[in-house]
């Protein structure tokens, strides 16, 4: 994947220049000896390409919101939570702009659907991801009336937000359609060089749809009970619905080793040293003994020692006197923007265990092999973690060990976390307490409890948006997402 990236970086830009040519200006300026179409497959990966810059990108927010990553310089006061930051903006375009791009794939193979079976597999998959994103930030959105703007689909330029509780289960819907379609057998088409995510694996997208459909129902298994039956399902039929369940069976984005097409985290840290890693989170790792702690920490240069840095305290003196994010993590050009990590499987099924549903295995089962996986991910000896896992990692039969052991294994798949923050509370406040110097005062006890509205949505979509922002306190907080069902926050 590596080489092709850069190969068809050209053909993937010339896909969204393409799409803005209309009417007149188009006939006129068409060069005949240009492309007048490009290959699906390169549209594809332009989506994949863009969304892993999107998500892996987030040094700030989400890594904060997590109660991972802390300011050294440039100190955090939240102010940035607000509708007019691009960087939110952004994320909730991507969702709508790629499955733009995934719709017309879609549309121009459907004559020949059965020739592309796989192509529209991926594609319909990572649709649903990109919906998966977007409504874990944000909550409410449109999306019944998106995409309906053109006459012949109704006209509808100011889409309505359909709530979370209609969205979640139609997606679920959705995932186990295609699940179910993937396990009478593949087709013979070729997804093509544009498939960074799996290099054309038809099987690792079959164990991707079905690892999103657990997770998602897992995500609201609080609220919804037709999730047990989802969960149910899938882990008692592997064979049906098998899954990400080992490092080589992952979901990860892994990046270039030349620029531009570097890791997100490893381009920052070319040119900026603004981030550390909060306080709370090193001393829970050297607490807990926990060997990761050598992979998502460097020592301080000062004097060897692992310390993290206050949320929101001012710039750090002397610099040197605390640790910045491991080598693996942040100084490696080609390391990955985690959509799914395998490990996420197992924690899962560990929780659902000890919520009493049948998976198959035992919560204890679960929940070792779910550490095991996260450590090896981590580069940790099997020494180490027998020794973790025999010591302060040691099941202990609760549903708190599977949460905070799934907190440290998240790290860098930052959108999870806040996600895994919200729905559980682990980290608890103690730890993942928002910036001591946030621009609301002590109005706040919790990070957000989501994304900010983008501005243009105001501007252009006013009264809908207008709907939909009842409830929300400073852009941020106030209206907790439907699956959040945390009490006593602000």
């Amino acid at each position: 994947m590596k080489k092709i990236m850069n190969k068809w970086v050209v053909s993937l830009f010339m896909a969204t220049l393409m799409s803005s040519c209309t009417g007149d200006f188009y006939d006129i300026n068409t060069d005949p000896d240009a492309l007048s179409d490009v290959p699906h497959t390169n549209v594809l990966g332009n989506v994949l390409r863009r969304t892993a810059e999107r998500m892996g990108d987030d040094l700030d927010g989400f890594g904060t919101w997590a109660g991972y990553i802390s300011k050294i310089q440039y100190p955090d006061n939240m102010s940035g939570a607000n509708p007019e930051n691009n960087t939110y903006g952004n994320r909730w375009a991507n969702c709508y702009w790629g499955n733009e791009q995934l719709r017309v794939i879609l549309a121009k193979t459907e004559a020949l659907a059965e020739g592309n079976k796989n192509l529209r597999w991926a594609c319909r998959i990572f649709s649903i991801q990109l919906w998966l994103f977007n409504i874990d930030m944000y909550g409410d959105m449109p999306y019944s009336e998106a995409f309906k703007g053109a006459p012949d689909l109704g006209g509808i330029t100011t889409s309505k937000y359909d709530s979370e509780k209609d969205i979640y289960p139609d997606l679920i819907a959705k995932l186990k359609v295609i699940g179910d379609e993937m396990a009478t057998g593949f087709g013979s088409d070729n997804i093509g060089p544009g498939d960074f995510l799996f290099k054309g694996n038809v099987e690792k997208w079959q164990r991707y749809c079905n690892s999103l459909r657990l997770r998602a129902a897992m995500r609201i298994s609080g609220v919804w009970p037709a999730a047990k039956t989802h969960i149910e399902e899938i882990a008692g039929n592997p064979g049906r619905y098998p899954l990400l369940d080992s490092n080589a069976n992952n979901g990860h984005f892994y990046w270039n080793t030349t620029s531009p097409y570097w890791d997100r985290w490893y381009e920052n840290f070319r040119g900026r040293d603004d981030h550390g890693l909060f306080d709370t989170f090193v001393d829970h790792l050297k607490k807990m003994e926990d060997p990761r702690i050598q992979a998502i920490v460097k020592p301080a240069p000062s004097d060897g020692e692992y310390r993290g840095y206050v949320n929101g305290g001012p710039t750090a003196t002397p610099l040197n006197h605390f640790s910045r994010i491991g080598v693996l993590y942040r100084e490696t050009p080609g390391h990955y923007t985690a959509f799914y990590k395998p490990c996420e499987t197992f924690f899962i099924l560990a929780e659902a265990a000890m919520k009493g549903m049948n998976v198959g295995m035992s919560a204890q089962e679960a929940y070792e092999k779910a550490v095991r996986m996260s450590m090896e991910d981590n580069k940790i000896s099997v020494e180490e973690t027998e020794a973790y896992l025999a010591g302060k990692g040691k099941w202990d039969n609760t549903i708190e060990r599977i949460w905070w052991d799934q907190w440290v294994a998240l790290f860098k798949e930052n959108m999870e976390a806040w996600c895994l923050y919200r729905r559980t509370g682990i980290p608890t406040p103690d730890l993942n307490y928002i910036s001591i110097r946030s621009v609301w005062g002590n109005a706040h006890t919790s990070q957000p409890f989501r994304a900010p509205y983008p501005a243009n949505q105001q501007l252009y979509n006013k009264d809908n948006y207008n709907t939909a922002n009842v409830g929300i306190v400073d852009y941020v907080w106030g209206k907790q997402l439907w699956w959040d069902t945390r009490s006593g926050v602000k």
